[in-house]
C-alpha cells in the first residue's frame, strides 16, 4: 500500500467550512494524528494528503483542504488550493456541523462537485450536538450523509461503508496492456537507458506496464534499443506485441517486421490516464499550425532539464520539422494549470504518470470547453513520425 503510486489510488477530498471538524475526520477515519486539529479556525492552509488502505478498494489518498469560508487574502490563497484540489478529486466528503444554519458555502461548492460528476457524500459531525433528523439534510441536498463524531470516534465505520458504497468505479482504467494481448502473450518492452532515464531505475510508466503485464500472466522481456535486433534472434517466434519509448519509434519500427504490434508507453498511458480518441484527434491539428501559433507543452511533474529534453528541445524541433513554422512554445510544469488556454493553438501533454486519471481528465476536458485540441508526448510524436496508423492498431483488446 505505501509503495502504490498516488497516481493510482482513489482521491477522496474532505472540504467544509473552518472549525467543521475536517482534520479530525481525516484524522479518525487513517487512525492517525496527520493533520493538526485546533479550536482556531483556519489551522488548515495547504492541502494536506495521506495515504490509507479501505478495503474492499485498496489504496486511497486523503486530502484534507482549507476551509471554503476563508477569510482576507491570505484565505482567499488557500481556498483557491482547495478548489485546485476538485481536478484530481474522485469522491468528496462535505463536512456539515450541526450547530451551523448557514448553507450558502456548501452549496455552492455541491454546485462544483455536480458540474464536474464528482460523487459527494454529507458527514454530519458532532454527534453529540445532532438535533435534526439526518433524513432532513439528505432532503434538502440530495447526497447521502452520514453522522459521526470524529473527535470521539463513532461511526467512523459506517462512513468509510459509505464511501464504498459511494465509490466511482471508473476512477482508473482496469488495465494498462494485458488486454492487448493474451495469456502467455510474449511482449516485449525496448526502454531506453540514456541521459534521460532516472539513475538506477525505471521510469514508472515502464515499471507499470510490466507489473499489469505479469499479472496478466503474459511473458514480459525488457531490453534497450541496442540490443533490440539480438533478443528477436534469440526468440522462437516473433513478439506477440512490442512497446518501446516514443523517442526511438522510427528505429524500433526498421527493425520490426511490419506485421508485429507496436506501440509505445506514452500511448498506453494516454489510454490509461485520459481520453485516447480525443488525443488522436488533437494530434492531427499539428498539421495546421502556422507561424507564431502558441503551444503548450504541460508536464505532470517537474525535473531538472538536460541536454536533449524531450519536452523542451526534441518535440519543438520535430514540430518545426513536421510545421516548418516559428511556433512560440511554452512549457506548463507541474501540478498547476495554465488558467487562460485560449491563447494556445495545441497542447501537448506528456504521459501523465504522476496524476491520476481524475487530474488529466479534468485537462481534457477544461481544453475541451475552450475549444483547444490536446494531445499527449506519445500520440504527438508517432503522427509526427508517420507511424500513428500504425502504433494505433496494437490498442484494440483481444
Amino acid at each position: 500500500m505505501i509503495k502504490t503510486p498516488k497516481a493510482n489510488r482513489l482521491h477522496i477530498g474532505i472540504f467544509g467550512k473552518r472549525n467543521s471538524g475536517k482534520s479530525s475526520l481525516i484524522n479518525a477515519i487513517t487512525g492517525q494524528e496527520m493533520a493538526l486539529v485546533s479550536d482556531l479556525a483556519g489551522t488548515t492552509t495547504d492541502p494536506v494528503y495521506k495515504a490509507m488502505e479501505l478495503l474492499p478498494i485498496g489504496p486511497v489518498t486523503m486530502i484534507d483542504t482549507a476551509g471554503f469560508d476563508d477569510e482576507g487574502v491570505v484565505g482567499e490563497l488557500r481556498v483557491k488550493k482547495s478548489r485546485e484540489v476538485l481536478d484530481k478529486t474522485d469522491i468528496a466528503l462535505v463536512v456539515f456541523s450541526p450547530e451551523d444554519d448557514e448553507f450558502s458555502y456548501e452549496e455552492e461548492w455541491l454546485c462544483q462537485f455536480k458540474k464536474r460528476k464528482i460523487p459527494v457524500i454529507g458527514v454530519l459531525n458532532k454527534l453529540d450536538l445532532l438535533e435534526k433528523d439526518l433524513k432532513e439534510y439528505e432532503e434538502k441536498f440530495n447526497i447521502p450523509f452520514v453522522s459521526v463524531s470524529a473527535k470521539e470516534d463513532r461511526n467512523i465505520d459506517e462512513l468509510k461503508k459509505v464511501i464504498i458504497r459511494n465509490s466511482p468505479s471508473d476512477y482508473e482504467m482496469q488495465y494498462i496492456a494485458r488486454d492487448l494481448v493474451g495469456s502467455k502473450a510474449l511482449v516485449l518492452l525496448v526502454a531506453p537507458q540514456d541521459i534521460q532515464a532516472p539513475k538506477g531505475r525505471l521510469i514508472l510508466p515502464q515499471v507499470q506496464t510490466i507489473r499489469d503485464l505479469l499479472d496478466g500472466d503474459a511473458m514480459v522481456l525488457t531490453v534497450k534499443l541496442t540490443e533490440l535486433e539480438d533478443s528477436l534472434k534469440v526468440l522462437s517466434g516473433k513478439p506477440d506485441l512490442v512497446i518501446t519509448d516514443s523517442q526511438v519509434f522510427e528505429k524500433v519500427n526498421e527493425i520490426l517486421d511490419e506485421d508485429v504490434p507496436l506501440t509505445s508507453f506514452s500511448i498506453l498511458m494516454a489510454r490509461f490516464k485520459g481520453d485516447l480518441e480525443q488525443l488522436v484527434e488533437g494530434a492531427q491539428q499539428i498539421d495546421n499550425l502556422k507561424d507564431g501559433d502558441k503551444v503548450l507543452i504541460a508536464e505532470a511533474c517537474t525535473h531538472h532539464a538536460l541536454k536533449g529534453d524531450i519536452g523542451r528541445e526534441k518535440l519543438p524541433n520535430w514540430l518545426k520539422e513536421r510545421t516548418g513554422a516559428e511556433l512560440d512554445v511554452q512549457i506548463n510544469a507541474g501540478c498547476d494549470f495554465v488558467e487562460d488556454l485560449s491563447q494556445f493553438k495545441l497542447i501537448i501533454h506528456c504521459g501523465a504518470c504522476m496524476f491520476n486519471r481524475k487530474q488529466m481528465i479534468t485537462r481534457i476536458e477544461k481544453a475541451r470547453e475552450c475549444g483547444i485540441p490536446i494531445t499527449n508526448y506519445g500520440v504527438a510524436i508517432a503522427h509526427m513520425k508517420g507511424m500513428l496508423q500504425r502504433v494505433m492498431k496494437a490498442m484494440k483488446s483481444k
